[in-house]
């Protein structure tokens, strides 16, 4: 949102009153769309005033601003209006709360209103909660700023009008961190840096578990950054990562988080996910693994979500416990359902070279690297069918 950032300004802290300040504003009746236009407005005019006059209180300052435009914005006599205000301001308008610890979690609904679409979700809560520029999340997302511009101008539209005042779908917040987490690293902005920063203060708004879990998730997760490409930036997988390249704090914060979310024995598919990566996270190396407990968390998470990716994954861990061919004959069950996605190919790619069909391994990497997205993933499923297909000719 702060499209200029200054040196002169600490940034962070400006990112950090954004939820405050918007939320502050729709709780008072404005319009969304409105109400993140004025704070615009006001944060365009903290940066030229504030370098020499820097507000006591920066939230109020921001709020009576933002205020400002929206009178003005409604009135025919704006001009006097502007006239007959101060250039500063000291106190909060009437009606302002004091406490708002909520706030992030408030505007984190707002922005996953459910007429929006995913990538609109994911554009607004970046915008209106993570404080970032329409530039940075267009950078982030590889898009023009003019397309991420409209895309958070049609999702401002649709959420004109309507009431924001009643209780949200936590599980659409959590669902839209953790797109913006997948989505990775990319521009200037670390989306997963963002998304874990954004999960960490919702954890402070909200008891419930999963939210927890979705943190402990992504730490865990973020732990291993450092190992998943080489010096030439090539993708390493799991099993061949470096493991003294992972971040211990992560890992033991992710942990603690964890277990502070499984105490509540509220069980849901981001505490399971976690505990599978914890699992990983935990062995000194890939046969280490306790591949048992991974399976059996991966049970028990077929169970929460029915879902067939985590099926798909379950079967990696099949093959570790019960072989090969149990794997094999997992996927197959699986093929009308995700035989269209690159996931899928690339495990029974997997399989298959385990299994010893080297030609068969082969041809299932080059058609997952046909229908993989990620440039980095594809490029390293293109040397797996490349490597596959060079051990079966040599055993010919």
């Amino acid at each position: 949102m702060l499209d200029q950032p200054t040196a002169q300004l600490d940034e962070g802290a400006l990112r950090a009153l954004v939820p405050r300040v918007l939320a502050g504003l729709v709780r008072r009746g404005e319009d969304f769309d409105a109400a993140e236009d004025a704070l615009q407005d006001a944060l365009l005019e903290a940066l030229r005033v504030w370098p020499e006059h820097p507000p006591e209180d920066p939230r109020a300052w921001l709020t009576t601003v933002a205020m400002r435009r929206l009178v003005d914005a409604r009135r025919s006599e704006a001009a006097r209006r502007r006239r007959e205000e101060t250039t500063h301001a000291a106190e909060p308008p009437p009606g302002e709360p004091v406490a708002a610890g909520d706030d992030t979690l408030f505007v984190l609904v707002c922005c996953c209103h459910p007429e929006l679409t995913p990538a609109s979700q994911v554009a607004l809560a970046l915008r209106a909660v993570g404080g970032l520029t329409t530039r940075e999340i267009a950078d982030a997302f590889f898009v023009p700023e003019a397309t991420m511009a409209q895309r958070i101008s049609r999702a401002k539209r649709t959420l004109r009008g309507r009431r924001l005042d009643e209780p949200g779908d936590l599980a659409v917040v959590l669902r839209v961190l953790y797109l913006v987490y997948t989505a990775g690293h990319g521009g200037r902005v670390d989306l997963a840096a963002e998304a874990i920063r954004l999960t960490r203060q919702l954890t402070l708004a909200t008891d419930e578990p999963e939210a927890r879990g979705l943190l402990a998730l992504m730490l865990l997760n973020h732990a291993r950054r450092r190992a998943r490409f080489d010096a030439e930036g090539r993708l390493v997988t799991l099993d061949r990562q470096d493991r003294s390249l992972w971040v211990t704090r992560e890992i033991a914060e992710g942990v603690r988080v964890l277990q502070s979310a499984l105490a509540l024995e509220r069980r849901g598919r981001y505490q399971v996910e976690a505990a599978i990566a914890a699992l990983h996270d935990d062995a000194a190396s890939a046969e280490e693994t306790d591949w048992p407990q991974v399976l059996e968390w991966y049970d028990e998470l077929v169970a929460l979500s029915d879902d067939p990716a985590a099926v798909l994954a379950r079967a990696v861990a099949v093959a570790e416990v019960h072989g090969t061919a149990a794997a094999l004959r997992e996927t197959e069950r699986l093929r009308g359902v995700l035989g269209e996605r690159h996931r899928w190919h690339a495990v029974r790619g997997h399989l298959l070279e385990r299994a010893g069909d080297l030609t068969a391994a082969s041809a299932a990497y080059a058609e997952a690297s046909r229908l993989a997205t990620d440039v980095a993933e594809r490029d390293h499923l293109v040397r797996q069918a490349a490597r596959t297909r060079a051990g079966a000719t040599a055993s010919r």
